[in-house]
């Protein structure tokens, strides 16, 4: 009995309709990005795990992909070490490559490697698909595509505005309603300063970044299991809360960390950035929300997350400012600020609130219908003519029933049909049916292409 196919967990198939709206999406994406003066890379699949491996914190790190080592993989390894059964380090002598994580190590690692051919500051996107063993659930991929945009070579605040534009003009073209969250992840470095915490910055931001998924009193509880005491904690509650415009937050947050510079830094960054964004309109509301994390290690300042308003949802949209992340690869100094844009959960949002316009979906717009040999011949002269017009045009391959045909066109929603027998041979002409409204018409092929293109 053959089995039955399946695919992994966490993956899906996309159907050619789902496909259309995933261009839609990605089309969207890339002509913003244009606009802002980026231009687009790619980079394998597969990286070496030296690059991956200690730049997504612990948590991430568990969650790389490891690809077994081709040919003998097994040769390297000993009847003890086997007996062992330990599995991290059997991984890391079976396993020298990972799938990719994220796009923006790749990325670092990307620049490193090509700084001499780079003009700086150098503003990239890149759209690839990435994964991340992580448990599958509504909204959660194990393989999944990113959209990111970064620029790298300058630090000044201008760009962490020009990304939260390209956010807020991506949307806006969406129909979708957001919220675009800010932070700081100095002003967090001082928080865990001003509670004498300093040294457990990465547990704080990791825990408080789970704010929304596991509610305060787990964070609370994950606080006191990194080792902070009840008086430290007690004293994030009332930043963790902090409520007010975003001004009221700044002046808030500034006084409580008015001992620490580099907290002082994040507030003035963060001030910046707000208060020019002011200036320039935007259609979505912009939150300063100290909960905000993002656990990642490499961010050094500005992060941000954007949530649908509409849809019950995870994040749509990360990222933030890293300082030297290609100082890991051995090239300090570079500065960068990113976003990303989860392709797939806003693919999800769209769906959800049926925000695509009618033709991102559609397919074909002409079927020619199939009588025979000698019609066939006299169509497809016309076939190519409408195709060479910009019409997406198809001629049936076989000449089956004619409701078979005509069944396809259905299917297909195909909005306009075009038959030739004798009399349309006889005058140079073909029957245009429009399968919408079932009116039919004896027109020349530039007549159709009119009515089409109309």
């Amino acid at each position: 009995m053959a089995q039955k196919p399946s695919i992994p967990k966490g993956t899906r198939d996309f159907s050619p309709m789902e496909m259309a709206k995933r261009n839609y999406i990605f089309d969207t994406i890339k002509h913003v990005y244009q606009l802002y003066g980026f231009q687009q890379i790619e980079t394998p699949a597969m990286e070496t795990l030296g690059t991956l491996m200690g730049k997504y914190g612990e948590e991430g790190d568990k969650l790389l992909f490891k690809v077994l080592n081709s040919g003998d993989y097994l040769s390297k390894i000993t009847p003890d070490e086997l007996a062992e059964r330990n599995s991290l380090r059997l991984a890391a002598k079976l396993c020298e490559k990972g799938l990719r994580y994220d796009l923006t190590v790749p990325f670092a690692r990307y620049v490193v490697m090509h700084r001499e051919e780079l003009q700086l500051p150098f503003k990239r996107y890149q759209m690839q698909p990435v994964w991340r063993a992580d448990r599958p659930q509504k909204g959660r991929y194990r393989e999944f595509w990113q959209f990111d945009g970064d620029i790298v070579g300058s630090d000044s605040l201008l760009n962490e505005v020009e990304l939260m534009q390209i956010v807020d003009t991506v949307f806006s073209r969406f129909g979708v309603r957001v919220q675009i969250k800010i932070n700081n992840r100095k002003i967090l470095t001082g928080i865990a300063e001003v509670i004498g915490a300093a040294e457990k910055i990465v547990d704080i931001t990791v825990a408080i970044d789970k704010l929304d998924k596991i509610g305060l009193d787990n964070v609370n509880q994950e606080l006191r299991e990194d080792g902070l005491s009840d008086e430290q904690i007690e004293k994030l509650q009332p930043i963790i809360s902090l409520e007010g415009t975003n001004d009221e937050k700044l002046n808030t947050i500034a006084e409580v960390l008015a001992t620490s510079e580099t907290g002082l830094k994040g507030v003035e960054e963060t001030r910046f950035i707000l208060d020019t964004l002011k200036t320039l309109g935007l259609k979505n509301e912009i939150q300063l929300d100290l909960t905000l994390a993002r656990g990642l290690n490499y961010y050094t300042g500005a992060i941000f997350e954007v949530k649908a308003l509409d849809v019950q949802i995870g994040s749509i949209t990360g990222g933030g400012r890293y300082d030297n992340l290609t100082g890991i690869f051995g090239m300090p100094g570079i500065s960068g600020v990113g976003i990303s844009f989860g392709v797939d959960r806003i693919f999800d949002v769209l769906n959800a609130l049926d925000c695509y316009p009618k033709d991102a979906t559609n397919g074909t717009q002409l079927l020619f219908i199939n009588f025979g040999d000698k019609e066939t011949a006299y169509c497809l002269p016309f076939v190519a003519k409408a195709r060479e017009a910009g019409i997406r045009t198809e001629i049936f391959p076989d000449s089956t029933k004619m409701k078979k045909q005509m069944s396809y066109a259905n299917a297909k929603q195909i909005p306009f049909v075009a038959l030739a027998g004798e009399n349309e041979m006889s005058e140079g002409k073909l029957t245009l049916k429009n399968m919408e409204t079932g009116e039919q018409s004896l027109i020349t092929i530039d007549e159709i292409i009119q009515t089409i293109l109309a």
